[in-house]
């Protein structure tokens, strides 16, 4: 009888969820959202290579990759506000996730490759 019930009530509230998700205009996790992390955390990635191959300072390949994803994340955004998509903040967030993630696994790699001298120090810009 428990389990008949815990069963019932499972399955309610799965149904519930998935019609709450499904009339919400725009969610905070769906396809769209993935595709705006997994482009800005790689447009970080190769910005801080870039920033890598031209400076020594590590602060500076940071800059530059946040940088490049920003930028591509806000004209995407804005030409969204145009009239061209769907603008949302929530992709702006994602976009925000993204870019932090990217800079964190490539600075982490970075110092793993690289190691710590004084050509590449910890931190400098």
């Amino acid at each position: 009888m428990r389990r008949a019930s815990f069963l019932l009530i499972s399955l309610a509230l799965t149904l519930v969820t998935k019609r709450a998700l499904a009339t919400e205009p725009d969610p905070w996790i769906g396809y769209d959202k993935a595709l705006h992390f997994g482009a800005s955390s790689s447009a970080a990635v190769v910005g801080y290579g870039l920033g890598a191959h031209l400076f020594d300072g590590r602060g500076r390949a940071l800059l530059c990759g946040a940088g490049l994803s920003a930028a591509a994340g806000i004209a995407k955004e804005s030409l969204d506000l145009a009239g061209y998509g769907n603008a949302s903040w929530k992709d702006v967030a994602w976009d925000g996730i993204g870019i932090a993630s990217g800079l964190a696994i490539t600075y982490v790699l970075d110092l793993a490759i690289r190691g710590i001298s004084e050509r590449h120090p910890l931190l400098t810009f």
